[in-house]
């Protein structure tokens, strides 16, 4: 028997109505669906996130749902998710959407590559598929929304036996905070998994500069890139080993570091021709004040909801620390980092 789908959307179950409530009827016809009342648990749950944005991109349901998850760590232990956003104009549905996803990771929620289905108001985010599956725009949404239905149903973490683990980062490992507390994990992760690591600090590493679709295509069928150097000669070739990518990120202007950025550019051509969907994503942010959370959203959107890296539950570490050395004193750091190493391995291990 298939395993039940829940919907977890704002009012009561039943209440839904509008193109959302359509659109997910037909999607997910003969499925076996309940709908999560005030008062269920959510662990151990397949679970749809479904949610309309006014023009303004305020739901004040949705909000109230972010609150509990962030006050409830632990409550989505053992699901897996995914998350459909319905809007009434082009802004804010994916901004919504990775806010979602990250703050239902953090509660202990799993989700596959590629999570967030996103329906702008005219709907012209689905030109590309509606073209390529020769239908209509709503027709997209709704094949979109089955797809997504049918992944959250069927995923299952891949386990390896000894793990091969990626990490990335562009930082001096002397005066970084963040190689601190990556070389503590390090050493609890060295002797279960196979560690690679790659600092992209040294050497011009070209960001990616649109290059046309042909042309990115051809040189990903060939497993390059136009712009060559370290990407393709040590990057592509850890990925496409790699279990898991845990990359390292201070947090810079409240964003990744642009060699990092650079790096997730270029990881298009890849893309193209290989799939990502076996391989999770990590990742440890240290912020100087704040807005760790900020650097974590674009971690889950870049790699997750854009390259489709599974994302593991609670698969960032945020610490706040400013000076050399910070970062090794918070209070309870040794335990937290234990804590997390022992996680990324239950989460690649099996």
């Amino acid at each position: 028997m298939e395993p039940e789908l829940w919907i977890l959307h704002a009012g009561r179950p039943g209440q839904l109505t509008g193109r959302l409530a359509q659109t997910l009827s037909a999607a997910l016809e003969g499925r076996n669906i309940r709908c999560l009342e005030d008062g269920s648990s959510l662990e151990n749950r397949r679970v749809l996130f479904a949610f309309s944005l006014p023009e303004n991109g305020t739901n004040f349901s949705l909000y109230g749902l972010l609150g509990w998850l962030r006050d409830h760590p632990g409550c989505l232990r053992g699901s897996v998710g995914g998350v459909v956003i319905d809007g009434c104009g082009d802004l804010y549905t994916k901004s919504a959407g990775r806010e979602l996803v990250l703050a239902a990771s953090l509660a202990g929620c799993t989700f596959p590559g590629r999570p967030l289905v996103e329906a702008t108001g005219n709907l012209q985010n689905f030109t590309i598929q509606a073209k390529n599956a020769g239908c209509s725009l709503l027709e997209a949404y709704r094949l979109a929304v089955e797809d997504l239905a049918g992944r959250v149903l069927d995923f299952a973490p891949p386990r390896k036996k000894r793990p091969r683990l990626l990490a990335l980062h562009a930082s001096s490992r002397g005066t970084s905070n963040t190689m601190d507390l990556w070389s503590r994990c390090r050493e609890r992760l060295d002797d279960p998994c196979d560690i690679t690591e790659i600092g992209l600090r040294n050497g011009a590493l070209e960001d990616c500069a649109g290059c046309p679709y042909t042309m990115c295509l051809h040189y990903g069928e060939k497993g390059g890139c136009f712009y060559g150097g370290v990407m393709v000669q040590e990057v592509y070739p850890a990925i496409r080993e790699a279990d898991g990518v845990i990359l390292l990120c201070p947090n810079y202007n409240d964003a990744l570091s642009a060699n990092l950025t650079a790096a997730v550019n270029r990881l298009t051509a890849l893309y193209r021709t290989a799939s990502f969907t076996d391989k999770a994503v990590f990742a440890i942010v240290v912020s100087g004040y704040s807005g760790g959370d900020l650097v974590a959203s674009q971690v889950v959107s870049a790699l997750c909801m854009n390259k489709g890296f599974w994302l593991p539950p609670e698969f960032c570490l945020l610490e706040t620390a400013n000076n050399a050395g910070e970062a090794l004193a918070c209070p309870g750091i040794e335990t937290r980092l234990e804590t997390f190493a022992g996680h990324i391995l239950n989460q690649l291990q099996g």
